[in-house]
């Protein structure tokens, strides 16, 4: 038990804090609108990973490998709509902007995850097997894993969050600089996207 409790803290706390599409939106919504638009898409990886999981245990197998360069491409084109918005933000950038669509945030937050071909290579490659290991042992230990893989997530953005709306109040030059840069790392992880989705 205490090894799967382990690896889904260890492995969460990975996957949540490495630089990604998901990270850099929530850093980039955070500093354009505020900690209360954006809280909610720290659980956007629950929602998000429902299809991802059932993809990955029950399609996965019987789809092309094409089907990840796709994903690819798609998302590489949905960042490079995000980073333009985030341009946008940048470029009319209102230090008192607290009242955002969180709904809509938070949508974007689970297409961000969705589109994004990581998620699926850990699960199919990572957390899947892990999980059916833990379950051919006993059911609760399956169930523990996914407990305190999805918890560490959560907690993990929560802090992420926080973090950036401090960045954010400490004054409107730093939030819009930060924004830029976040700007600028959607636009860098659309491009890679596109060309692992076009290369391989």
């Amino acid at each position: 038990m205490t090894y799967y409790i382990l690896f889904g803290i260890t492995y969460a706390l990975a996957a949540a804090l490495q630089p990604g599409p998901l990270q850099t939106y929530i850093i980039s919504q955070t500093l354009n609108k505020g900690w209360k638009a954006t809280i909610a898409t720290a659980f956007a990886p629950i929602i998000s990973d429902i299809p991802i999981f059932i993809i990955v245990f029950f399609l996965l197998t019987k789809l092309p490998p094409t089907f990840l360069n796709v994903l690819r491409i798609i998302g590489g084109l949905f960042l490079f709509y995000l980073s333009y918005r985030t341009f946008n933000s940048w470029k009319h950038y209102s230090y008192n902007n607290n009242n955002g669509n969180s709904i809509g945030t938070f949508f974007n937050a689970v297409l961000v995850n969705l589109l994004n071909p990581n998620p699926y290579i850990g699960w199919s490659l990572i957390m899947g097997p892990m999980v059916l290991e833990a379950w051919n042992k006993t059911p609760s230990f399956a169930i523990t894993l996914v407990v305190c893989f999805y918890l560490t997530m959560i907690i993990s953005l929560i802090g992420l969050i926080f973090l950036f709306s401090y960045a954010r109040s400490i004054g409107p030059k730093i939030s819009r600089s930060l924004l830029g840069l976040s700007s600028i790392g959607l636009f860098i992880f659309g491009i890679y996207q596109l060309y692992r989705g076009i290369t391989f």
